[in-house]
């Protein structure tokens, strides 16, 4: 995601609603939720997975290998009709389980094609099978589900999910939001592939993830086929449906791109996108090979949004977007999308990441050194926002989009450079996308790395620029 447009951490401040609230219970209360998770629950899966920030996003004791979605979305009515199908395996025996769902009917549910008992809870889908899980049990749940989908409100007050457009919808759930339009395990830590099936009222198109598999226009709609094959976090699902302008075309490196652009933004978007494979090319110089075989972009008027999202393979955009947002959201695509966070306390692996990306193109393409850069930050004074709280650490849900995880997390890979210097440090981030390619990355894990391909002792450094709190002191 890209940093704010507007002053406060995301967007604007407004009344939390009940899961807002929730979303931020005290850490030691979401240590005791972790603790009731899977292995404690016995036969029952736990409501969340017990992330310190969310403890009660995702779900306990199984695994979603596959989501089929098929969705039937009418623009005019803002109405939604839709059938999951997910493949799931039992990580732990099962009388019962959860899936994160909110605000929608459910008609139907299914466990293996034998209809099961369900209740709602809040965000949770409540499922009872008819028949005990085994664990490592292979099982199918489907779900048939309507109404009028509407996003969720984070701990920052800002809004994500399935956010209604005047032309259709811009579907963007970072971190929340996936809940809103279908249902899901609904955290990072849990990594899936999709099929999407969308149809939409002719003259609409919708844009998912993936390989686009084709369309078919009959009876005054038109149904598009997508497939998603690497592993994705729910949030980073899309299914985003407006007008659009729609080019394809391949990458001299094989990767197929599909970009649907806004008309009315299609002038100011035009000379960005054009650089959207020399983008890639040197991101893949970087970091490593492109890790997806689709990429492209999704780029709508959706005034009320206020941030772009590093959806997996086709970042989304609310208005045409400039280079430095292009650059931002192409970069999570390894880290943040392929390498994925194992709990949000982590995101400065995401953002920082992506931030520092920035700050490298503008340095080998004629713009500001990254050193300029840093300086201009590190000039700033004690009392700004870029240290209000410690990038490895942001406190809470609502701080996770707050300016010290983008800009002082690239401070952090900064830091890092300089201390290792350009040919170790190149080389950390392509070892680092490599070896967590399609998984998860930690905090720890990155830091780890980089001391045994460094050769140094780090410690010092990770905790001075990623942990302290307030301004660091000059070296």
């Amino acid at each position: 995601m890209t940093p704010p447009r507007r002053p406060a951490a995301r967007r604007r401040t407004a009344v939390l609603r009940r899961e807002a609230v929730l979303a931020t219970v005290p850490v030691a209360v979401a240590a005791l939720l972790a603790a009731a998770g899977p292995a404690a629950a016995g036969t029952t899966g736990s409501a969340g997975v017990g992330d310190p920030y969310f403890p009660f996003e995702g779900n306990g004791g199984y695994h979603v290998r596959h989501y089929g979605l098929t969705l039937r979305y009418d623009t005019a009515s803002r109405h939604l009709d839709a059938t999951a199908v997910l493949t799931a395996r039992a990580t732990q025996r099962l009388t019962r389980f959860d899936l994160d769902l909110k605000g929608l009917k459910v008609t139907r549910l299914t466990v293996d094609g034998t209809t099961a008992g369900f209740r709602r809870d809040g965000q949770e889908l409540v499922v009872t099978p008819r028949r005990a899980l085994r664990k490592g049990q292979e099982f199918r749940v489907k779900v048939t589900y309507n109404g009028t989908p509407k996003p969720v409100t984070d701990p920052d007050g800002s809004v994500d999910g399935w956010i209604p457009t005047d032309d259709g919808a811009f579907v963007a759930g970072e971190p929340q939001g996936s809940m809103t339009w279908f249902p899901a395990n609904n955290h990072p830590k849990d990594k899936s592939s999709y099929d999407f099936t969308i149809t939409v009222p002719e003259g609409r198109t919708a844009v998912a993830n993936g390989v686009f598999l084709g369309q078919r226009t009959a009876h005054g709609h038109t149904t598009f086929r997508w497939r998603q094959t690497e592993p994705m976090a729910a949030y980073l699902a899309t299914a985003t449906v407006g007008k659009f302008k729609v080019e394809q075309y391949t990458t001299r490196d094989g990767i197929q791109v599909y970009n649907a652009v806004d008309p009315r933004e299609a002038s100011a978007a035009a000379p960005v996108l054009r650089k959207l494979p020399s983008v890639l090319e040197w991101e893949s110089r970087l970091f490593g090979p492109y890790p997806f075989r689709a990429a492209g972009s999704i780029v709508d008027r959706a005034p009320n949004v206020g941030f772009a999202l590093e959806t997996q393979g086709r970042p989304e955009y609310d208005s045409a977007p400039d280079l430095s947002t292009l650059v931002h959201e192409n970069a999570h695509q390894w880290f943040g999308d392929s390498v994925s966070l194992t709990a949000w306390k982590d995101i400065w692996l995401n953002e920082g990441f992506a931030t520092y990306a920035e700050w490298l193109y503008s340095e080998q393409h004629g713009g500001d050194s990254a050193q300029k850069t840093f300086d201009k930050l590190y000039a700033k004074p004690a009392g700004d926002d870029l240290w209000a709280f410690p990038a490895g650490d942001p406190g809470s849900g609502a701080d996770i989009f707050g300016t010290p995880v983008y800009a002082r997390g690239a401070m952090v890979l900064h830091e890092l450079r300089k201390a290792v210097g350009d040919r170790t440090f190149y080389r950390i981030l392509r070892t680092w996308a490599a070896g967590h390619r399609g998984g998860h990355g930690t905090t720890a894990q990155f830091v780890r790395l980089a001391e045994r391909e460094s050769g140094k002792d780090l410690d010092g450094l990770f905790h001075t620029w990623l942990y302290t709190k307030g301004k660091p002191a000059e070296e």
